[in-house]
């Protein structure tokens, strides 16, 4: 199913849904009462703003008594569409997105990563897969990073760990390469991004992949992944918290200046390494 079909699709449900919330004579703040979900949120689905969770979907069924038709519609969607499960969320709300803060404290974020490297992420997880499967996934990834370069693109901070730039992945190259690319989407001011070095030692988020977004007129949201997982939380006081943390971290890291000097001294140490090996 194409974005625009899919989107197309959740406004579908977020249509049917209003009209059976209508047709049931309750507002959405009741609704949202019922389903343990602010009233804004029950609005924001009903204008495919934002997706619900499978249980949502699934007590507005019981709530409404719609013979399941919401879990049914939720499941074809998600059954559908490009991404994991628990990532699919994430993707669509990157789209919507004013602003996207990450904190990267081991791989260069999906959004700044060139295909030599994403081919490499998924080479190191999939080393009996087909070249078809890597392509394909290669593919995905470099689809989202097109975001960077509309001209509504979010405002976009990268915090990333000085290991991001000492473990190679995929041979020197490609490193040279994937660091050139960081250093230029800097320079052409499509990323802020800014390095927590070695020396920084402890700090907030130890090793947790970490994204804050923020949008127009809907709550702002964190996403953190673990393995095969992922979590979409927007509780206003973890959001808090996690936005004090990332003040925290942009604290501890480098000048933007000193972070590009570190960035591409990196991409040059690479290269010449790539140099004395061929």
């Amino acid at each position: 199913m194409a974005n625009g079909s899919r989107q197309a699709a959740w406004e579908f449900f977020g249509a049917e849904l209003k009209r059976r919330r209508e047709d049931a004579g309750i507002t959405q703040v009741e609704l949202g009462a019922r389903v343990f979900v602010s009233g804004g949120y029950i609005g924001q689905f009903e204008q495919a703003i934002r997706k619900p969770q499978l249980d949502v979907a699934q007590r507005i069924d019981e709530t409404l008594q719609t013979d399941g038709i919401f879990e049914r519609l939720w499941q074809k969607l998600i059954k559908e569409q490009r991404y994991a499960e628990y990532f699919a969320h994430a993707a669509e709300l990157e789209r919507l997105a004013t602003s996207i803060c990450e904190w990267a404290p081991a791989v260069v974020p999906g959004l700044l990563q060139t295909p030599g490297y994403a081919r490499a992420i998924y080479f190191a997880s999939n080393p009996l897969s087909t070249d078809a499967y890597m392509e394909e996934m290669v593919g995905l990834r470099m689809d989202r990073a097109q975001l960077l370069k509309d001209a509504a693109r979010p405002v976009y901070w990268v915090l990333m760990h000085e290991a991001v730039l000492r473990v190679p992945v995929g041979p020197p190259t490609v490193m040279a390469g994937q660091l050139d690319h960081i250093s230029e989407a800097v320079r052409s001011r499509k990323a802020l991004v800014l390095v927590v070095p070695f020396s920084a030692g402890a700090h907030p988020q130890m090793g947790k992949l970490t994204r804050l977004m923020e949008f127009e007129d809907a709550p702002p949201t964190v996403y953190t992944e673990a393995v095969l997982s992922g979590n979409l939380l927007d509780d206003p006081a973890v959001v808090k918290r996690v936005q004090a943390d990332y003040d925290l971290l942009r604290a501890a890291a480098l000048p933007l200046e000193a972070s590009l000097d570190m960035i591409e001294a990196a991409a040059e140490g690479y290269r010449r390494c790539g140099a004395d090996t061929t």
